[in-house]
């Protein structure tokens, strides 16, 4: 991952890091929200995407999946994304 700001000279111009951060920060969100029922990842990519297609936009979905599986708060059981017991908990505590 890059640490370059992207759209140099504005403002508001975010990391790529802190641009994944923030799509692994809603796709978290939506998964936990829906928590206990549950989704795909094809369902949370059109959900997330508004159905888009452009690459860009699928490709950051699966991203942050991927990266919250490996940090340990998702995991996939066949299609569905799922939250973690420690994901769970800790939106539970947070929310205290």
């Amino acid at each position: 991952m890059q640490d370059k700001p992207s759209g140099a000279g504005d403002e508001r111009a975010k990391t790529t890091a802190a641009e994944d951060d923030y799509a692994e920060a809603a796709v978290l969100r939506e998964v936990l929200q829906l928590y206990p029922e549950s989704m795909t990842l094809e369902e949370l990519i059109r959900f997330k995407t508004v159905a888009s297609t452009e690459f860009a936009e699928v490709d950051r979905v699966r991203r942050a999946v991927r990266e919250l599986i490996a940090v340990g708060l998702l995991h996939q059981v066949g299609g569905l994304v799922l939250p973690t017991r420690a994901a769970v908990r800790c939106c539970e505590l947070v929310e205290l």
